[in-house]
């Protein structure tokens, strides 16, 4: 037997026993805090980065807007731009913009235009693209002034015609007539008010009876009155339709989407 073997055994001591302590568990919304701190920033710096990249994109385009329509340096022109642009000038190409602007003039037309142009390359083509033209009481009477024989003082706007009065003389005696006008667009792109009731001395009449009263002069009131305006707008810009809205007549336009990549379309039309 070993002098070992004669040793007494010892218990452990208390600490052999005790279950170790458990490591602190890290958080992790610290973590999550510093994740989103980053997106966040990301966000911000692509807003900012977006609307710088917005107002140069709408400058540039306001200023060709005066540019090519020999606008007066201040004149106010709204460019709207739909969706993110940098990732559209990323691709090379605009889903949609839209520009708008007060009182412009082409010859003897003027009023408020809104274009809106939708799938816009940077090669200057669209997939599509209209625009309205809405005019006041005083702007269509400009414009129809230049119609001979239209009584362009009298004209009035009262939805959905435009009205209009004038005189029928028969034996020395004058009979007052209104007529109410019906807008519309020709197939030729003019736009053309048809007479679509007349009133006698204020009571309704019909055309067969203005016929019978007054034979080959009615023929002065029952006319159409076509205003041809390719002359005054570019050879790509064609009226399709016209209607009074409120107190304006609004005139709806297709627009060539190869205008501004072709100077032909630019160049006024012709009436011949």
């Amino acid at each position: 037997m070993s002098p070992g073997d004669t040793q007494p055994t010892q218990p452990l001591p208390d600490w052999a026993y005790a279950e170790p302590e458990p490591r602190p568990r890290r958080r992790a919304w610290p973590w999550i805090i510093a994740v989103v701190v980053v997106v966040a920033l990301a966000i911000v710096a692509w807003l900012l980065g977006d609307w710088i990249a917005r107002g140069l994109v709408e400058k540039t385009i306001r200023d060709q807007v005066v540019t090519r329509l020999a606008l007066p340096a201040d004149q106010e022109v709204d460019v709207g731009i739909e969706g993110a642009v940098i990732p559209q000038l990323i691709a090379g190409r605009f889903d949609e913009i839209t520009v708008a602007s007060d009182d412009v003039a082409f010859g003897p037309i003027a009023g408020d235009v809104t274009v809106t142009a939708r799938g816009i390359g940077f090669s200057g083509t669209a997939d599509a693209a209209s625009a309205t033209v809405s005019l006041d009481e005083a702007q269509l009477r400009a414009l129809m002034a230049t119609v001979e024989g239209f009584p362009a003082d009298t004209l009035g706007l009262d939805e959905p015609d435009v009205t209009m009065s004038t005189e029928l003389s028969l034996f020395g005696a004058s009979f007052p007539v209104g007529v109410s006008l019906t807008p519309s667009a020709s197939e030729t792109g003019d736009l053309v008010l048809t007479p679509a009731s007349l009133q006698l001395a204020g009571a309704d009449i019909t055309a067969d009876e203005l016929k019978r009263q007054f034979g080959i002069l009615s023929n002065a009131v029952l006319r159409d009155w076509g205003v041809c305006i390719r002359q005054y707008i570019p050879a790509g810009i064609a009226l399709t339709g016209a209607r009074v809205e409120g107190d304006r007549l609004v005139a709806d336009l297709a627009i060539d989407g190869r205008i501004a990549a072709d100077a032909a379309l630019r160049e006024n039309g012709s009436c011949a």
